[in-house]
């Protein structure tokens, strides 16, 4: 029985609870351009733009509901006994719905940052940009969520998990997107099994040892128990 797991989950684990995937032949960025939405440029240049698509986001996220999926990386989490550190690139709340405790490498919907001092409070339902920081008044507050040439959250941390796992599982990612799209690499490079979770291949499918198929609901609670009952 594997002892230290490293789960890292993506907008796949979420879709069934209705929010939406980003690089699908539907998702997220078919209908914005990421240079207009998810860019530090893309703030400095229309700041009411890239609110208003969070605020949509953000309402939409308070409204899901964890699935079967996040219920069984919680029920892992609670029943392993060893170490389970689940890592995700989503930033809504569901894992934490579900009882679990994650690691938002992408930061959170629920978050608020203030881009002059780096003070982080409880984001409000809506954010303007207009509304001062409560920790130094400027008004420069924005989600806080890593936009796309920002450096992710928790990497020091994250590394060292990953260098001392001895099971590795991707669920619900693409892995299109560095810096986690290596982490697979680095977790082999450990000596950890590594297992991928998906509806189908990806670009990175080769570099794991094995690979279940299927929706996030099914698969990942079959898996759990197979881990489970491992030990």
């Amino acid at each position: 029985m594997p002892n230290r797991i490293v789960v890292l989950t993506g907008a796949g684990l979420s879709a069934e609870s209705g929010l939406g995937t980003f690089r699908d032949k539907n998702g997220i960025w078919t209908r914005h351009r990421i240079e207009d939405v998810a860019t530090p440029e893309a703030f400095a240049r229309d700041p009411d733009r890239v609110h208003a698509f969070y605020n949509e986001r953000r309402a939409q996220a308070a409204g899901a509901r964890p699935n079967p999926a996040h219920e069984a990386l919680a029920r892992l989490q609670e029943r392993h006994p060893g170490a389970v550190t689940i890592v995700t690139q989503n930033v809504d709340a569901l894992h934490e719905r579900a009882g679990a405790t994650a690691l938002h490498m992408h930061g959170e919907l629920a978050r608020s940052t203030c881009a002059a001092c780096g003070h982080r409070w409880t984001a409000p339902e809506t954010m303007h940009p207009r509304d001062p920081c409560p920790a130094c008044a400027a008004q420069a507050t924005r989600p806080d969520v890593v936009w796309f040439g920002e450096m992710p959250h928790h990497m020091d941390e994250i590394e060292r998990h990953l260098l001392s796992c001895d099971l590795f599982a991707a669920i619900g990612t693409s892995g299109n997107v560095y810096p986690a799209a290596g982490f697979v690499q680095e977790a082999a490079r450990a000596g950890a099994r590594t297992v991928e979770i998906n509806l189908e291949p990806t670009d990175v499918s080769g570099l794991f040892d094995d690979h279940l198929a299927g929706p996030a609901s099914k698969v990942v609670p079959e898996w759990v128990e197979s881990v489970l009952d491992a030990g």
